[in-house]
């Protein structure tokens, strides 16, 4: 049975100082153990104020490479692209930055195919994997549709793959890449930052049902060997 801790917070603002400080911590710890840090991080609006104050640390940032936990299939600078909100907090800092799909393609799995050899050529495992989730329970871009059994369990060594989520999401009606469940889980640092008491619920009923979870985020985390900090603000 996976080791969930919960920590609440009063507020997002505190919870986004708090996520930040750990971050910095799982980084420094890192690049002292073996000179570099390779992180996972995600989009959205939620991590954001947790990247303005990690941006703010003192941390040696050339020696942090950092992926998007998933990205929409969307040019670079498009308002869709992870990456590109990620890379203006960090690229300035020195951080690298991997845009795991350099350019918009019809074939969203010969994109799966790309980021996956970028990936292979990472540090592995992640030093740290942070998801958010939503409110429909899916976690990086692991949503129900026809990639789903290949997202969860697909080959071990696959770290990345492209998917199409079935319904696509309304507010980005593209297909996607995303870290497979076990990049994702093997991480020696997992971490999950949300808000609202939605998602809070939709969380407990997905760790309940375990493997059989209706909910992507549950099935991520069915049998996760290492211990999973989940962060959550009102």
């Amino acid at each position: 049975m996976t080791e969930i801790e919960w920590w609440e917070y009063d507020d997002a603002a505190e919870m986004a100082a708090a996520v930040a400080g750990d971050i910095q911590f799982i980084i420094e710890a890192a690049i002292d153990a073996r000179g570099a840090a390779v992180i996972a991080l995600p989009g959205g609006k939620t991590p954001i104020p947790i990247y303005g104050h990690l941006a703010k640390a003192k941390i040696d940032w050339k020696r942090v490479t950092i992926v998007p936990t998933d990205e929409r299939i969307v040019p670079l600078g498009d308002p869709l692209s992870n990456v590109t909100m990620i890379g203006k907090t960090f690229i300035p800092k020195g951080a690298r930055v991997i845009p795991i799909v350099p350019q918009a393609t019809a074939d969203y799995k010969s994109a799966g195919r790309s980021a996956d050899a970028l990936m292979q050529d990472l540090h592995w495992p992640l030093d740290l994997c942070l998801l958010g989730v939503g409110g429909d329970g899916h976690t990086a871009s692991i949503f129900p549709g026809p990639d789903f059994d290949e997202a969860l369990a697909g080959p071990k060594e696959r770290r990345a793959l492209g998917v199409m989520p079935d319904p696509l999401p309304a507010e980005a009606p593209v297909p996607r890449v995303t870290l497979s469940r076990e990049g994702i889980v093997t991480a020696r640092a997992l971490m999950i930052a949300v808000t609202g008491q939605a998602k809070r619920d939709v969380i407990e009923t997905a760790i309940k049902q375990g493997p059989s979870s209706a909910y992507p985020i549950g099935r991520v985390l069915a049998d996760a060997e290492l211990p999973v900090d989940i962060h959550w603000a009102p």
